[in-house]
């Protein structure tokens, strides 16, 4: 019986690792013309000159030539860059790293990981190259739009262990957000729903029918004015959760683009002067390996006060 080929350990360049794609049965005489086929987001030419750079490695972990026989079953592997990508409007903070994880807070507008138009300005992509720390990997994601606590395992041999924690809910995290305030709103309550993804708008879910499939405890930190500042303590981890269960309790986090409204789609340019008002602040759990408590708290800040003054501006912006 045939046996699957050991992932290869290659290199990171300026903190990216290698993206694979495996070679189908098909007609591609050359490896240039399976590329070009079946990654079309580069053009023949780009890809022409990212083999002729070394760029693309083969089963050995050696550079393949354009003209290589394109073999059914082999692996290919490649670096992604983005020539034009700009650089991040701000910095990540190290909040804690030993042998075994990393911390980091994750500024509005950064993702986790490279996806579409972000590659060096992922977290990740930019932790690897300031830390060295070629096999790290989240343990669990926040959204590209949100604020604070991100986890990362160092030792791939670990790596399952940490983010069994997030599966199995044995992390207490607590979020903060600032959104409007209503006094009928009997508040602490817990929000169960069940969320889904839009079929005919991928960036979005929502509220649907059915067995609950998400839970939020909401809690009234703090009033000032119109607005509040909220404690969520999320249960389940559904895409936009607590994003989706505040507007529906008719309070939508300040700054947010999609709920209850799209304000701009997932393409546009970043509202930079209205971030979203959401913030993971706290992450705590016994570590699966150490066996000792870690607990871990944002060294970012919402600010009230700001918000109100921004709350007019919000307001009128454009609804999509």
């Amino acid at each position: 019986m045939a046996h699957a080929p050991r992932p290869l350990d290659l290199p990171v360049r300026d903190g990216v690792s290698p993206s694979a794609v495996a070679v189908p049965a098909g007609p591609w005489p050359t490896v240039l013309e399976f590329l070009a086929a079946r990654l079309p987001v580069l053009s023949p030419d780009d890809w022409a000159a990212r083999l002729a750079a070394g760029d693309v490695l083969g089963d050995d972990g050696k550079p393949v030539a354009a003209t290589a026989a394109c073999r059914a079953g082999q692996r290919l592997h490649y670096y992604r860059y983005l020539p034009d990508e700009p650089e991040a409007p701000q910095s990540e903070a190290i909040v804690f790293q030993d042998e075994w994880l990393v911390v980091a807070d994750k500024p509005h507008f950064m993702p986790v990981t490279p996806s579409g138009r972000f590659l060096h300005r992922s977290l990740l992509v930019r932790l690897k190259r300031r830390l060295g720390l070629a096999h790290l990997s989240p343990i669990h994601r926040i959204d590209r739009e949100t604020a604070g606590l991100v986890a990362f395992a160092v030792q791939p041999a670990t790596r399952a262990a940490y983010q069994g924690l997030f599966r199995e809910r044995a992390v207490e995290k607590m979020y903060e957000a600032i959104a409007p305030y209503r006094p009928e709103l009997a508040l602490p309550c817990t929000r169960d729903s069940r969320i889904e993804a839009e079929p005919e708008r991928f960036f979005l879910s929502h509220e649907a029918p059915g067995q609950p499939n998400s839970h939020t405890r909401i809690e009234l930190a703090a009033v000032r004015g119109a607005l509040a500042h909220y404690k969520l303590y999320p249960l389940t981890g559904q895409r936009h959760q607590l994003r989706i269960h505040m507007a529906a309790l008719g309070v939508p986090i300040m700054g947010d683009s999609f709920y209850p409204e799209v304000r701009h789609g997932p393409g546009d340019p970043d509202d930079t002067d209205a971030p979203l008002q959401l913030l993971a602040s706290h992450l705590a759990f016994k570590d699966p390996v150490t066996g000792q408590r870690r607990e871990f708290n944002s060294g970012l800040k919402l600010n009230l006060a700001t918000a109100e003054t921004a709350e007019a501006t919000d307001t009128a912006r454009p609804v999509r």
